[in-house]
């Protein structure tokens, strides 16, 4: 775990990288009471510390770490495959 503080342009810069929305999903996370690798969530908001507080897929509501953390964003594909699912349990 890093110490490092994030100056305000890099605040900046993730708020603007992962905007409310953004769907995200965890590869692993450095924490005691982690979130499974391969968990999906959607974000909710970055804190005023440039951590990512999605919400989880399974109901957690544990913060990325940037800096720390390791994750990415679904790619459009993905996107279209979740939308995809969506729709097809509504027709059910």
């Amino acid at each position: 775990m890093t110490d490092r503080i994030l100056s305000a342009e890099e605040i900046r810069q993730i708020k603007e990288n992962y905007p409310p929305g953004t769907r995200l999903q965890l590869i692993q996370m450095e924490d005691q009471w982690a979130v499974p690798s391969g968990t999906r969530g959607t974000v909710d908001f970055v804190d005023d510390q440039g951590q990512i507080n999605p919400k989880w897929d399974n109901g957690r509501s544990l913060a990325i770490v940037p800096q720390v953390d390791q994750f990415r964003k679904l790619t459009q594909q993905e996107l279209r495959e979740e939308q995809d699912i969506c729709m097809e349990e509504q027709t059910l």
